[in-house]
C-alpha cells in the first residue's frame, strides 16, 4: 500500500518512495537541553513516532537520528545573544556540561513516558565539532563564507535557491524585520557558522578552529551530523514549523551548496501546541511540562491520546478540559477492549484503517474508524502504532479497593450519590472501573499509565 506525505517544500501531498530499498532515514530536530521539554516540544517528537511506526507497519527498516543540541543555540535563533546551555549554567550555579547532561535525561524519560521509540541514533552536537570544522572548510573553499568581528558567515545572496522552503520574499526582505540587525553583515539573512569567543572572557565551552577559538553555530550542527549518519542526502527530515523560516532554510543553503546534492527529499513539520490562544514556547512563559501534568493527575499516555486525536499538521488548543476528555475516552477504549469478546478482524476494515494512517499520518481518521468497526483485535493492532497501553489485563484488586466498592454500594442503597460518585472518581483516578449491572456492580482495574 502507498503511502503519502504532505511535504513542506513542495506544499504537495507526495507518494513516499525511499533513496533505498525498503531503508527510510530520518532526521529528527532534537532538543537544545537547557531546560525541560514543554509539552509543545513534546508534542513534534509523538508526530514524529508516529511517522517511524506508520513506516515500519509498511515493513520499512527505520534509521532515524535525533540530535542533542548542547552547544550553539544562542538566546536568539538568529546568531545574537547568550547560548542557552551556558545561560542556565549561570541561573542554576552549575556548569554547562552538568546542564546538558540532566536535561537529556529529563527529556529522555519524557520520551519515555510518552511511549515514543527511542532513535537508532542519539548525535550529540558536541561529539560532532570536527565534522562541523569539516564542513565549514568546505563551504570556505567553495566561496560561500566571509569573516566579520563575531564570526565566520555563509553569504547567502550566493545560494540561488535560499529561502525555497519557507518562500522567503527575499528582494523585498528589510533588514530588523526575520533578523535583528547586525551592521558587518553583507545581508540581512546571512547566518553564522562559527561564532567566536568574546575576548576576555571564557566560554565554558569552546574550541579551536581555523579561524579562531569558538563554537558552532546552531544551523550547521545539524547539517553535520546528518551527513555524518546519512551522507550528503536523506529522505525525511522532520520538525516544528517554527524551524521552517530559519533553521531548516540555512540547513538546505549550507547542506546543498557545499555538496551540490539535494539535501533532504521530504521536509515534514508539526503545527504549533496554544495555550490561552497563544503558541506555548519558553519566552513567552507561557508552558506546560510533562511533569506538571502529572502532578495533575494525568498520564503521558493520557497526553499522547489527547495530541493523537489531532492532525500533527493542525494548530492544537491545549487546555485541561480537552485532556480530561481524551483521558476518559482513552479509558473507556481500554476498558471496552478488556470486557469485550474476541473477534476475527475483517480484511476491509483492516485495509481501510491502515490506509487512513498511509494519508500523510491521519490518524484523527484511523481512529474514528476504530471507533466505527468496534473490533477490539484492530485497536490491538494498530496500537504498535497508537502506543497506548491497549493491551490491559484485568488486575486482582486490593482489600482496601473491595471495601471501597462495597461501601459505594451502601452510599448508592441509601441514596447519598455524591458521597458514592466520590468513591466512584476515587478509584477510576487508580485506574479501577465499575459497571453497574443488574446482577451487581462490576470491577475492572486496568494499567493507568
Amino acid at each position: 500500500m502507498k503511502i503519502r506525505f504532505y511535504n513542506s517544500l513542495t506544499r504537495k501531498k507526495e507518494i513516499f518512495k525511499s533513496r533505498k530499498l525498503r531503508k527510510v532515514e530520518i532526521y529528527s530536530c532534537g532538543p537544545t537541553v537547557y531546560n525541560y521539554a514543554h509539552i509543545g516540544n513534546l508534542r513534534t517528537y509523538i508526530f514524529s513516532d508516529i511517522l517511524r511506526k506508520v513506516l515500519k507497519i509498511n515493513k520499512y527498516q527505520i534509521h532515524q537520528v535525533i540530535n542533542i543540541t548542547d552547544v550553539g543555540h544562542l538566546t536568539s535563533d538568529n546568531d545574537t545573544g547568550e547560548d542557552k546551555v551556558e545561560e542556565a549554567a549561570k541561573k542554576e550555579n552549575k556548569n554547562a556540561w552538568q546542564i546538558a547532561s540532566f536535561y537529556t535525561k529529563a527529556f529522555k524519560k519524557d520520551l519515555n513516558d510518552l511511549n515514543i521509540e527511542f532513535p537508532e541514533t542519539w548525535a550529540k552536537a558536541t561529539k560532532n565539532i570536527k565534522q562541523m570544522i569539516d564542513l565549514i572548510k568546505k563551504l570556505e573553499q567553495k566561496g560561500y563564507t566571509y569573516k566579520i568581528s563575531d564570526g565566520i558567515y555563509f553569504d547567502t545572496s550566493k545560494f540561488k535557491k535560499y529561502g525555497e522552503l519557507a518562500q522567503l520574499d527575499i528582494k523585498g526582505m528589510k533588514e530588523g524585520i526575520r533578523v535583528k540587525k547586525n551592521l558587518d553583515k553583507k545581508n540581512p539573512t546571512d547566518f553564522a557558522l562559527w561564532k567566536f569567543s568574546k575576548k576576555k572572557e571564557k566560554r565554558q565551552m569552546e574550541w579551536d578552529s581555523p579561524w579562531g577559538k569558538g563554537f558552532p553555530g546552531w544551523h550547521i550542527e545539524c547539517s553535520a551530523m546528518a551527513m555524518r549518519h546519512f551522507g550528503p542526502s536523506l529522505d525525511i527530515h522532520t520538525g516544528g514549523i517554527d524551524h521552517i523560516p530559519t533553521h531548516h532554510t540555512n540547513e538546505i543553503a549550507q547542506s546543498e551548496a557545499a555538496t551540490n546534492k539535494k539535501f533532504v527529499n521530504y521536509w515534514l513539520h508539526g503545527e504549533f501546541l496554544k495555550i490561552f490562544g497563544k503558541k506555548m514556547a519558553k519566552s513567552t512563559g507561557k508552558i506546560l511540562t510533562l511533569s506538571e501534568l502529572k502532578k495533575l493527575g494525568f498520564s503521558g499516555i493520557d497526553y499522547r491520546f489527547l495530541i493523537l486525536k489531532n492532525h500533527y499538521r493542525s494548530k492544537l488548543d491545549f487546555n485541561i478540559e480537552k485532556l480530561k476528555e481524551a483521558q476518559k475516552e482513552l479509558r473507556n477504549i481500554k476498558l471496552k477492549i478488556i470486557d469485550s469478546e474476541n473477534k476475527k478482524i475483517d480484511v476491509k476494515s483492516d485495509v481501510e484503517i491502515l490506509k487512513a494512517f498511509n494519508d500523510d499520518l491521519n490518524v484523527p481518521k484511523a481512529l474514528e474508524l476504530l471507533h466505527k468497526f468496534d473490533n477490539p483485535n484492530l485497536w490491538l493492532k494498530y496500537d504498535t502504532i497508537l502506543s497506548l497501553n491497549l493491551k490491559s489485563k484485568s488486575e486482582k484488586l486490593t482489600e482496601d479497593e473491595s471495601k471501597l466498592i462495597k461501601e459505594r454500594e451502601n452510599y448508592k442503597i441509601k441514596k447519598q450519590f455524591k458521597k458514592a460518585d466520590k468513591i466512584r472518581n476515587y478509584l477510576e483516578n487508580r485506574g479501577i472501573f465499575l459497571k453497574d449491572t443488574k446482577t451487581g456492580v462490576k470491577a475492572l482495574k486496568i494499567d493507568n499509565r
